[in-house]
């Protein structure tokens, strides 16, 4: 017998099919409407027997995820304002650096668009500025054949560019009030930072507690990518999970049942997304965490694929472009899932019978989100790490550690100088630890391996055998159970 709770998993897994296809394949609109034409008759026609109309549903779930997918690529292809001039007033919503200056996200006040300006380094543009804005509106540009630029900035709603568009500022703080001070706090936090803590290791200190990897070298970037550690230094579903597993042991430590625990990680991911600064990756890794956290609490860990799986569809059902766009929400979904999908495993044969300092702990979870995202890295990155699991072996237990006395760096930075400078010190002999151990383990000709080109198929075939696999796994001690 079908329980609901795989019902709904086929539904939510059949409507990720569907933006899947959309996403990646060029299939004529035709064919998926005779497949929902096709699931329609069936249910009329058979609806009294729960298998048909079970298969009717679905196809049906299917067919939404190709509409709504396929209802935002068509808006980031027809643009209906290409090669019109615009003049006008635009709001900052986010500015980074770049190497010619700045990119600027900046939104019409009069319609739901946003375009992105190129602007100089001068004068720096914030969130809440206004701008009087004269410019053509062209699309924006893949200067790279290798990612899609275009695509990726289409996912956030951002479909034309100015690129040499007539700048002034002429108003500023219009914005949200409490989006700008959260902003503000950003920028003060990571000024307290970089005044007692060199670099790279302040640029590592400020990646590791607000996420992003700018400030850091291109040579250290590269070390990261080859031993398969950049994920501490991007708001991830993994990073932020590993997170929320040490303050739940720290709860402990504080005397908090484990309920109570939880609750205080929980706390703890919410005070670490507001730092970072609200970006949408951090909110979704955020959201996949939280999730995972609830499910935990609830005594469910191992049966809430579920609870991972819908909300990874909600996401998509309001934003189909990330699973495709969005290397960040594919790793924060699958590391996540990975994690929840083989915790009984683990715990029944590994974390029970060999219990570390924490260390297995790490292990496992390095080991489920490695299984879960290594065809995503592979695919998008175009690198297999051979040495990761002895990084992260090394390296993760002292993030937490690190994180917390970066923390208390900006605490009394803004309170006792001296102090802030001491734990200054200890955090920098941390970071220089954890940088040189990087480019110690990155510099073995083997450590790692570069992979031309890697076929769609080829990972829907990997996470097909990877869920068989699972399943047999899971088949094999629930019978074991029962026999007990």
């Amino acid at each position: 017998m079908i329980t609901k709770s795989k019902i709904l998993l086929f539904l939510l897994l059949s409507f990720i099919g569907g933006v899947f296809a959309r996403s990646f394949f060029e299939i004529s609109g035709n064919y998926y409407f005779v497949l929902l034409i096709f699931s329609l008759v069936l249910f009329f026609l058979f609806y009294k027997n729960k298998l048909a109309t079970l298969v009717a549903f679905i196809l049906l779930a299917f067919f939404v995820g190709y509409f709504v997918t396929n209802k935002k690529i068509d808006n980031a292809n027809n643009l209906v304002y290409l090669g019109m001039n615009f003049d006008g007033k635009v709001i900052v919503q986010k500015s980074t650096q770049s190497f010619f200056g700045q990119n600027v996200v900046v939104g019409l006040q009069e319609e739901n668009i946003y375009l992105l300006l190129q602007a100089p380094q001068y004068p720096q543009y914030t969130y809440g500025d206004i701008l009087q804005l004269n410019c053509t509106l062209n699309a924006i540009e893949n200067k790279d054949a290798s990612f899609d630029y275009r695509m990726y900035m289409a996912k956030e709603g951002v479909l034309y560019q100015c690129e040499k568009g007539k700048i002034e500022k002429v108003e500023k703080n219009a914005g949200s009030w409490i989006y700008a001070k959260i902003i503000s706090a950003k920028k003060s936090f990571e000024d307290k930072i970089v005044k007692v803590i060199p670099m790279p290791e302040g640029a590592l200190a400020i990646g590791l507690l607000f996420g992003g990897n700018a400030g850091l070298s291109k040579e250290i970037q590269k070390d990261f990518s080859i031993t398969g550690m950049t994920h501490i230094v991007a708001v991830s579903g993994y990073n932020v999970t590993i997170v929320a597993e040490y303050l739940i042991l720290l709860g402990i430590f504080l005397g908090l049942w484990r309920p109570q625990a939880i609750w205080f990680a929980i706390g703890g991911i919410v005070l670490f997304v507001v730092m970072a600064g609200l970006p949408a990756s951090a909110v979704r890794a955020g959201v996949m965490s939280t999730v995972l956290l609830w499910a935990m609490k609830n005594g469910r860990l191992a049966s809430s694929q579920n609870a991972i799986i819908f909300t990874g569809s909600a996401m998509l059902l309001l934003n189909p472009l990330l699973l495709r766009w969005d290397v960040g929400f594919q790793l924060s979904f699958l590391a996540t899932l990975g994690i929840v999908a083989t915790s009984s495993f683990w715990e029944k044969n590994f974390i029970k019978k060999n219990k570390v300092f924490g260390i297995s702990e790490i292990i496992a979870l390095s080991l489920s989100a490695q299984f879960f995202v290594l065809p995503i890295i592979v695919y998008n990155f175009k690198i297999v790490s051979l040495i990761s699991l002895l990084a992260n072996v090394l390296i993760l237990p002292i993030i937490p550690l690190s994180m917390l006395i970066v923390f208390l760096v900006v605490i009394f930075g803004f309170i006792f100088t001296p102090l802030a400078i001491v734990f200054g010190w200890l955090s920098f002999c941390l970071l220089f630890y954890e940088i040189k151990t990087i480019q110690l383990l990155a510099s073995f000709s083997w450590s790692s391996v570069s992979i031309a080109k890697i076929e769609v198929w080829w990972i829907v075939f990997y996470y097909i055998i990877l869920a068989m696999l699972i399943m047999h796994i899971n088949k094999s001690a629930n019978q074991n159970q029962e026999k007990e």
